[in-house]
């Protein structure tokens, strides 16, 4: 018997809306976080996808995630605005940002939009995907409690503060880049852990900062930089954009996005919207590049396992382990 249940797209999506609903939240709260959440399994981006149902209906119930949220923007300039997202989901808040966001960036030729006091933002890689089917270069950050330790230090300080990137092309879906700055997504150990599977060495340290295979001590350990130093220092600059600059909690104050007891995280995320030029050939000149990178043998454009997964997921569905796909009906059933 598999261990896995095949779903469509679909299926997935209200199954999700339904088990988020049954907690009370409007239906259009629960449809921004099925969209997401399947949007990220979709692409194969699991710690992102249904992994992460069964803690957010907790922390709904709890009130760690603000079930009456009340989303606000403020103008911080002409080009700039300011989302809170009031304690509640992430998706809402960025579904509100990039809608503001569009306009402005195709009006002024660049604009930002800060999220304060938000949760996890799931795959950044589906946000910004967005911003670039708009005809726009998207940039994110987003911080995220407390996970990697300052280069040299051993207390876990920085989150794995990912990055995303995506822009369009004339002749092709968008180039779309997704990185987290631990060597993996902490989302991957956390779903690991989850399904009781050891993780590989070199992804984390424990307690002690020796190297584990045992997700459980990953988690209460640190994560492993990307680039050593160098992973350390752009944790920093997204410290900076994700928190400083939207107001948010520093990933050494927030609160985690798995447990169900305590305060919101309060985390941030920052969102860059760019025109590129109208008259130029900025469309042409992005499908060249790619064009000369995937001609050199062996070269593979990042993103690619991304699309391919994405493309069989709506061809042929998703196979979900089965105690999640269980998980997900009882939730939905009001258990």
């Amino acid at each position: 018997m598999s261990d896995k249940t095949r779903i469509s797209l679909k299926e997935a999506g209200d199954l999700i809306h339904a088990a988020v609903a049954a907690t009370g939240l409007p239906d259009a709260i629960a449809g921004s976080v099925a969209r997401a959440l399947v949007a990220a399994e979709a692409e194969g981006q699991v710690g992102h996808g249904f992994s992460r149902l069964g803690d957010y209906v907790a922390q709904v119930r709890s009130g760690k995630i603000k079930a009456s949220a009340q989303i606000t923007i403020s103008e911080r300039g002409p080009a700039s605005i300011l989302v809170d997202a009031d304690c509640g989901f992430a998706f809402p808040a960025l579904d509100a940002a990039i809608d503001a966001l569009v306009p402005r960036a195709q009006a002024s030729g660049i604009a930002v939009a800060a999220i304060a006091n938000s949760h996890h933002c799931g795959a950044l890689s589906v946000q910004v995907e967005r911003l670039a089917n708009a005809g726009l270069i998207g940039i994110m950050v987003a911080n995220t409690p407390k996970a990697m330790a300052p280069w040299g230090a051993s207390a876990a300080l920085f989150g794995t503060n990912p990055i995303a990137f995506a822009a369009p092309q004339a002749d092709g879906p968008p180039l779309v880049i997704d990185l987290s700055l631990s060597r993996v997504a902490r989302g991957k150990v956390m779903a690991a852990s989850k399904a009781g599977i050891s993780i590989p060495e070199g992804w984390a340290l424990d307690e002690d900062g020796q190297p584990t295979t045992d997700p459980k001590a990953a988690l209460a350990g640190t994560m492993v930089p990307i680039g050593g130093a160098k992973g350390t220092a752009l944790a920093l600059m997204v410290e900076v954009l994700a928190a400083s600059f939207t107001g948010s909690a520093f990933s050494h104050q927030a609160a985690s996005f798995l447990a169900p007891e305590g305060l919101p995280p309060q985390t941030g995320q920052t969102l860059i919207a760019i025109k590129p030029d109208p008259e130029g050939d900025f469309l042409a000149r992005m499908s060249e590049l790619l064009e000369t990178i995937v001609a050199q043998p062996g070269a593979r454009l990042p993103g690619t396992r991304r699309r391919a997964a994405l493309a069989q997921s709506v061809a042929e569905g998703m196979d979900v382990p089965n105690h999640l796909v269980d998980l997900a009906r009882r939730l939905a059933d009001g258990a």
